[in-house]
């Protein structure tokens, strides 16, 4: 077993296919000491707030995710302890009872928009990558997955993205690019990036 776990940061704006190069570099190891671990998954539990309320929350804010508690998961992690990772409930908007026991893994995929907008976070991580991709082509991804996935409107998704996303994008996420120590541009299309990428990950698989 190694001495600690490599922790491999991947970010970007929503639609930017930062999911999808997480998703290619995880499944190019099935049989390998590998996991992921989604920021998404910690967002702040707001059962103490109605549920009115709770429609208001700003989910591309930092206030929104629990980053003290991804931190001390990730610092168990580190240390080959086991976690209890919350699961979200996006109906009623604030945490699930329900938790999912994770393994520490001898490398962890860290994805999500604003892992690198925490200092404690950035010096975690080994490897910080940066999913570049145009407003336009991040909207029309926006657009496809809301309207088939969760039954969204148009107009709604539209909203949305001008009032809060692309703000929050501009003001919170574009500007943590400047910590990357690599820039991929066009997210899961761009083979070559997530060729080099996967072979630094056998790198780390392999060697002590």
């Amino acid at each position: 077993m190694k001495s600690k776990p490599i922790i491999i940061g991947v970010t970007g704006g929503s639609g930017s296919g930062k999911t999808s190069v997480s998703r290619a570099i995880y499944n190019n190891f099935p049989d390998h000491s590998i996991m992921m671990l989604e920021q998404d998954s910690y967002y702040k539990d707001q059962s103490n707030l109605s549920f009115e309320e709770r429609l208001e929350t700003n989910y591309d804010h930092p206030f929104a995710f629990d980053t003290d508690l991804l931190i001390e998961h990730l610092q168990k992690l580190l240390n080959f302890e086991a976690i209890e990772k919350p699961v979200y409930d996006y109906v009623a908007h604030t945490r699930s009872t329900a938790v999912v026991v994770q393994e520490p893994k001898e490398v962890i995929i860290l994805e999500g928009i604003l892992i690198l907008e925490d200092e404690r976070l950035r010096d975690l991580m080994d490897i910080k990558i940066y999913v570049d991709t145009d407003d336009d082509i991040r909207i029309i991804r926006r657009i496809k997955r809301d309207m088939e996935e969760r039954g969204r409107t148009l107009d709604s998704v539209i909203e949305q993205y001008l009032s809060v996303v692309k703000p929050m994008y501009h003001q919170f996420i574009e500007p943590t690019k400047r910590y990357a120590d690599i820039i991929v541009p066009e997210g899961g299309e761009n083979h070559v990036a997530i060729d080099l990428l996967t072979t630094k990950v056998s790198f780390f698989l392999n060697h002590e």
